[in-house]
């Protein structure tokens, strides 16, 4: 019984996309991430059947601003849950911090999935700080109208009229997205340096 039980746990623990780790302080935060092409998960599969079409997110930011998605209307949205002790998250926070920033039809908002004081949080962004607003939610109670992350990071495209568009379970790459925004209507992808 034993032998079959062993490998039926390292394949659970394979499954997640991210393992809580501490950081790892040798690592460079500089150096490009290696991602694997991730898949994307188009809406609508039956554990989405019952969420909403126009997904609801109302959270206050660290920052103590209020952020509701709806006042986001017009623009592509990006929602990336996520935690300081995820690695593949921690690589991507740059990647979706630029794209934010660079693209005026882009917005980033992260959430941060995990039991953490808001302090620690704000120490955590002083070392890998991003220009996009960040919440923290509880993971015991996250937003209703998102699925409850089985793994992290857990990534929404939200278009311009407030439906999901696209989900990303794993890492996402600024490309990747820009691609899914223009095969979905959005502005093209921009020529390399722009």
């Amino acid at each position: 019984m034993n032998r079959l039980l062993l490998p039926l746990l390292i394949a659970v623990a394979l499954l997640g996309a991210c393992r809580r780790e501490p950081p790892a302080p040798a690592a460079d935060p500089d150096a490009p991430p290696a991602q694997p092409q991730v898949p994307a998960e188009p809406p609508g599969d039956d554990a989405d059947a019952a969420r909403p079409e126009h997904p609801r997110l109302r959270v206050t930011t660290l920052d103590g601003a209020a952020y509701d998605l709806a006042d986001h209307r017009g623009k592509w949205v990006i929602v990336n849950f996520w935690a300081t002790w995820c690695a593949p998250c921690r690589k991507e926070m740059p990647e979706l911090s630029a794209l934010g920033a660079m693209r005026e039809h882009i917005e980033v908002i992260g959430l941060a999935y995990e039991e953490i004081e808001p302090e620690a949080m704000r120490a955590f962004l002083e070392e890998r700080p991003v220009l996009y607003p960040i919440a923290i939610v509880d993971p015991y109670a996250p937003p209703e109208d998102f699925e409850t992350p089985r793994g992290l990071p857990l990534t929404y495209l939200i278009d311009p009229q407030g439906r999901v568009a696209q989900r990303y379970l794993g890492p996402v790459t600024a490309e990747r997205i820009e691609r899914d925004i223009a095969a979905a209507g959005g502005p093209p992808v921009p020529e390399a340096g722009a």
